[in-house]
């Protein structure tokens, strides 16, 4: 007697094979999309601020401030922890910077990673 291949149950390993690798490839675009919306907060909150502080009767601890307040009404507070500000000339014209400095919430084999964000604004006379 000649039996075929018993393939019975067979379909559950391929769905539970293909349903962890398409699990963790929808994790993997989750988790990067998480991380770009974070930098583009951090970076849209230090534009803000240096353009807030570039004002006329505005410093740059001003557009910190306003810094802060902005990403931690976006985000959490801890990424608003290490927020700078200063002036700087740019080719020769004043301007106002704001830098924020914090984690990415990276996971995997990476880690968490640094990033540094810069804001600038030309500085209006004052």
């Amino acid at each position: 007697m000649n039996r075929g291949r018993d393939d019975g149950g067979a379909a559950v390993v391929e769905f539970t094979l293909v349903g962890a690798l398409l699990t963790l490839l929808f994790l993997g675009v989750l988790q990067l999309g998480l991380a770009l919306f974070v930098r583009n907060t951090l970076v849209a909150s230090a534009a803000e601020g240096a353009r807030y502080a570039a004002n006329a009767d505005r410093g740059p601890e001003d557009g910190a401030a306003v810094t802060r307040q902005l990403i931690k009404d976006s985000l959490a507070d801890s990424f608003a922890a290490d927020v700078r500000s200063g002036e700087e000339s740019v080719d020769g014209f004043p301007t106002v910077f704001v830098e924020v400095r914090a984690t990415l919430p990276l996971i995997g084999f990476l880690g968490p990673r640094g990033i540094v964000v810069r804001g600038h604004a030309v500085e209006e006379s004052r």
